[in-house]
């Protein structure tokens, strides 16, 4: 019996999954990997594991139901994380344990999930090839005075909003409009005009390829993968602020998650002002713990969503709006694209 017992212990602990973390790839994800997963693995002696995702609650749900999740914690968008902590997907965080709540900016604390970053999805394209870039997306729009293809994420959120303002409406009244069945038609017609000059990203990286291979002139791109690429590469590309959107990421820990105590461990180190502090200084994404945003230097700051410049002329997404709308808007869209 006791040799018994054993063998399975000692089998148990050869089948352990090593913690898990999931993040958006790219730039940023090699940013956090040097920032935020090995310091904690060698802090924490604890191997881990790192995996990439392109987003989408249906993928999430889909490994909730397939039985015990083999991801352990992960980098969600703002309606993911409600649609998920709605729906019972995730763990109840412990903030007492994180021990930073009062640290935070109030929306990047939840009961599911702690901020990650702030990032911006906005207007990008060769200053080299466009010496007067487009200004807002009306001129995204124009393929006469910008010609070339364009580059969009491809799904309903953010392309509807952009098409109403390509179509003149003011960002004050963006949801108004689009929480209307007129207001969807509107979008959805804009976005006809639009199609047949249309590249479609789905993957973060694809955007600044496009850009950089010449195939699209102007695309919609995460505002640190263009910075990053200006970095790594020497690159010209250039930001839109105006009428950009910007949101924040979480992580959450999956419902049953092997590693759960490990994965909040994780979560508190990664949400210290300490370790925050040294993000941006490797990507161009606005930090929630308001202690290491104090700490961000001017040169660097003045590149971030979060800064009051580029803050002013941004629209923030209505996550509300996404929740109460995702499926059906989504389901419109596909719809629309296959034709």
């Amino acid at each position: 019996m006791f040799a018994l017992a054993s063998t399975a212990f000692i089998a148990g602990q050869a089948n352990a999954r090593d913690l898990t973390i999931v993040g958006w790839g790219g730039v940023a994800q090699a940013a956090q990997s040097d920032v935020y997963f090995k310091p904690f693995s060698q802090k924490s002696g604890k191997p881990f594991l790192e995996e990439s995702w392109d987003g989408g609650y249906g993928v999430l749900q889909a490994k909730m139901k397939a039985g015990a999740p083999n991801w352990d914690v992960v980098q969600v968008e703002a309606e993911e994380l409600a649609l998920g902590c709605a729906d019972g997907l995730y763990e109840k965080l412990d903030w007492d344990k994180i021990g930073v709540k009062g640290e935070f900016l109030p929306e990047a604390v939840n009961e599911c999930g702690a901020g990650v970053y702030y990032w911006s999805l906005a207007m990008g394209y060769d200053g080299d090839k466009l010496k007067d870039g487009p200004k807002n997306w009306v001129d995204f729009w124009d393929t006469k005075k910008f010609p070339g293809k364009r580059s969009l994420r491809k799904g309903a959120k953010y392309n509807l909003e952009f098409a109403l303002l390509a179509d003149g409406v003011k960002p004050a009244e963006l949801y108004d409009v689009l929480s209307t069945d007129e207001g969807v038609n509107r979008a959805f017609k804009k976005l006809d005009e639009l199609k047949p000059n249309i590249v479609w990203w789905e993957a973060g990286a694809q955007p600044v390829q496009y850009l950089a291979s010449g195939e699209v002139s102007i695309a919609a791109v995460y505002n640190g993968r263009v910075t990053g690429i200006n970095k790594a590469e020497g690159k010209n590309f250039k930001l839109v602020w105006p009428e950009s959107m910007y949101a924040i990421d979480s992580w959450v820990i999956l419902k049953g998650a092997e590693n759960k105590d490990a994965a909040l461990d994780f979560i508190a180190f990664a949400s210290q002002a300490e370790n925050q502090a040294k993000l941006p200084l490797k990507v161009d994404y606005g930090m929630p713990n308001k202690k290491a945003a104090a700490t961000i230097p001017a040169e660097i700051d003045v590149n971030l969503p979060t800064h009051p410049d580029n803050l002013k002329v941004a629209i923030p997404l209505n996550v509300d709006f996404w929740i109460d709308n995702s499926e059906a808007l989504t389901a419109r869209f596909n719809a629309w694209l296959a034709q």
